[in-house]
């Protein structure tokens, strides 16, 4: 059996894997979700310093303060980006790497260097008249769509996203992942795939082209970019494949 820890991306706390954690323990796995700093279950301790460092370190700190051995950390979607400095850090601790929806960062990465430019600048106007020059609220869920698949999500999912949601420390955007970044050559990587990831992956970008060959392994989900909340039970046995 495996030992889990579940990262969630932007806006979300360690709640939104609830029902998936629930069926991997099912299955007798280890699970343990974890909130980032400033977000979720953590809301109240954002800062305008909360950035992508803040959350490398939660990461770290989460699995070391527990002490967890041969972790398979999940992260999605924001969640890569972390994720990828944590798996620089963990070491031996860790076994395998998941990344939902999401792929690893590279050295230098922002979150804000995945869309374009004017993309860019809207949020930037958003944070500055929503978010107190800081913080990202979450857009409402029609928009939401423009930036990741909605599909399989429920009126009351996107209810509960819109009710639990937690604006996101911009700083976590703007700041770049910094070395060192894993995982290491020995860590096993997984990639699952949800219905737009997967259309772009099958279509053959080229910078994506990575994630097609070994070590890297791939399960598709026919879902949107929140299977955690669209599609749980096919989440958890998807991820439970992914160690077997």
């Amino acid at each position: 059996m495996a030992t889990f820890v579940l990262v969630p991306g932007a806006w979300l706390g360690a709640w939104a894997w609830e029902d998936t954690a629930r069926e991997l323990r099912e299955r007798g796995h280890t699970v343990l979700a974890t909130a980032l700093t400033g977000l979720g279950e953590r809301a109240g301790q954002a800062t305008p310093e909360t950035g992508l460092d803040t959350h490398v370190d939660d990461i770290v700190t989460f699995v070391e303060e527990h002490d967890l051995r041969d972790v398979t950390l999940v992260a999605h979607s924001y969640a890569a980006a972390p994720a990828t400095g944590a798996a620089g850090r963990l070491g031996t601790r860790l076994a395998r790497v998941v990344y939902v929806d999401s792929a690893p960062f590279a050295e230098g990465m922002r979150m804000l260097d995945l869309m374009s430019e004017a993309e860019a600048e809207i949020l930037r106007e958003q944070v500055a008249a929503e978010g107190d020059g800081w913080r990202l609220p979450m857009p409402a869920i029609d928009a939401l769509g423009q930036v990741g698949d909605l599909d399989g999500l429920t009126e009351d999912r996107r209810e509960l996203m819109r009710s639990r949601a937690t604006p996101q420390p911009f700083r976590t955007y703007e700041q770049p992942l910094t070395a060192p970044v894993g995982p290491a050559p020995e860590v096993d990587r997984v990639l699952i795939a949800c219905n737009e990831f997967k259309a772009l992956l099958d279509a053959g970008v080229p910078m994506l082209a990575y994630l097609g060959r070994p070590p890297w392994r791939r399960v598709d989900l026919a879902t949107g970019h929140w299977p955690m909340l669209s599609a749980p039970a096919e989440l958890a046995k998807a991820l439970d494949t992914a160690v077997s």
